[in-house]
């Protein structure tokens, strides 16, 4: 038998990147327009728009379907258009949780809440747009490439303006466009702006969260002439929206920032003259417009609020001795819904418990809320492993807001909206990979025929 002798095969990659195919890129474009619709829904169609739409969100009545908000029907959407692409249903899906498995642990703890509140026969509508959305837009939003990403990234920057210039428009001209509600009572008498997002406080924490995603991660908006001005706007609406909890996590951390990059200059670090020229200049600019602002009391009844807060402290203290109203056998797996709304009155919290862990013990039980909380541990590990180290200051305020409000402790978005501002603005930057003409070509040997 004859040799045959070896000869090099043609030279290629080792890995050849594999190509969507055509029905996968259609899905994608299609899950792409969805999840542009759920970002504008959830910016601006707020449960007071829905409610004056006569929309039955969060009143009595209405069918099944207006119980969920726009937003989830998109997200929803999304998601399962992923699912049916060229991998199947169930690949799609075991890669989708095989690369965030502290996702399963979420899953587990949201799905034992489920359990309990379809056996106690309550409203589970509740947790599927509080619980549920937040997490199946960032696991539909990690699927989407920066491409696909960058018409949600605008998308957020219109609609927060735009909320945020209705939120001028309401404090200067004392007119609220859409009116301010609680289920079905219609609050009167409140000078603080809302503006699209439904409520003060809610507007308050998105815009006080885009603040810091464009302090603490520039490349959002790279032009510094455009970036320092639209800073500035968006931080000085925090007055009109009258979150004090907001504004003074926002100051905060800007403060720190300062403080530290002021602290690095002293120990030698450089810095470009024009830069410094530039900084100097809007430090003292902001410091003008600041003492004009004051001088002219255009931001008096924010100021008033930090020395009259019409009972919100006491209503915080009300909420922490509501729990001494219950035994340890009702405190176990929540206590009778009646006697909480009845107590809720007594005690003056007729607007809700404003703290996020003991409203969950009071409505799900300390068990389930032990769970919720660990899921949720799981959920936010899981989004900062996937984030710029600057989803660190609005994961702070994310904490902050939900120890001091209602927050997520009632049926509402505004975990939904965190997350999209944290998954479409602050994604972790790739890491650099080589060109392909450096990568080491991988040689193989075949024989031919002589």
């Amino acid at each position: 038998m004859r040799r045959r002798p070896l000869v090099l095969d043609a030279v290629r990659p080792a890995h050849t990147p594999g190509r969507a195919t055509n029905a996968d890129a259609f899905i994608e474009r299609i899950a792409t327009g969805l999840m542009l619709l759920a970002v504008i829904a959830t910016f601006t169609l707020s449960s007071s728009v829905l409610t004056t739409w006569k929309i039955h969100y969060l009143t009595a009545g209405g069918n099944f379907y207006e119980k969920l908000h726009p937003a989830t029907y998109f997200t929803v959407l999304a998601f399962s258009l992923l699912l049916m692409r060229s991998r199947g249903p169930v690949g799609e899906l075991n890669r989708i949780l095989s690369e965030s498995k502290l996702l399963l642990a979420y899953l587990l703890c949201w799905l034992f809440l489920l359990v309990q509140v379809i056996v106690l026969e309550r409203p589970f509508t509740v947790i599927i747009d509080t619980f549920l959305l937040p997490i199946l837009i960032a696991m539909v939003m990690w699927q989407l490439s920066p491409a696909q990403r960058r018409p949600l990234v605008w998308a957020i920057h219109f609609t927060i303006l735009l909320n945020v210039v209705l939120g001028y428009y309401e404090y200067f001209s004392g007119h609220r466009l859409i009116p301010l509600t609680l289920g079905d009572v219609v609050v009167m008498g409140e000078w603080r702006s809302a503006a699209l997002l439904g409520h003060p406080l809610t507007a308050s924490g998105i815009v006080g969260a885009y603040v810091l995603a464009l302090v603490l991660r520039p490349a959002i908006c790279p032009p510094i002439l455009l970036q320092l001005p639209l800073i500035a706007f968006c931080l000085a609406s925090l007055m009109a929206f009258g979150g004090r909890t907001s504004l003074v996590t926002v100051l905060a951390v800007i403060g720190l920032l300062g403080g530290f990059e002021a602290l690095r200059l002293m120990r030698g670090k450089r810095t470009q003259l024009p830069a410094a020229i530039l900084a100097i200049c809007v430090l003292f600019a902001a410091g003008a417009i600041v003492f004009a602002a004051l001088d002219l009391g255009i931001f008096d009844k924010m100021l008033l609020r930090f020395s009259s807060d019409k009972g919100s402290t006491l209503a915080r203290y009300a909420t922490f001795s509501l729990l001494s109203h219950f035994d340890w056998n009702e405190l176990i797996l929540g206590p009778n819904p009646v006697r909480v709304n009845a107590l809720q009155s007594q005690l003056g919290l007729n607007y809700g418990i404003e703290n996020f862990w003991i409203s969950s013990v009071v409505q799900f039980g300390l068990i389930h809320t032990i769970l919720l909380t660990i899921g949720l541990v799981c959920f936010f590990v899981d989004v900062l492993r996937r984030s710029s180290p600057a989803a660190w200051a609005i994961m702070l305020l994310i904490v902050i807001i939900a120890a001091s409000s209602v927050s997520f402790s009632s049926k509402n978005i505004q975990l939904a909206q965190f997350v999209i501002l944290i998954s479409v603005l602050l994604p972790r930057t790739q890491r650099r990979v080589a060109a392909p003409s450096q990568i080491r070509p991988h040689v193989t040997y075949r024989s031919v025929a002589a």
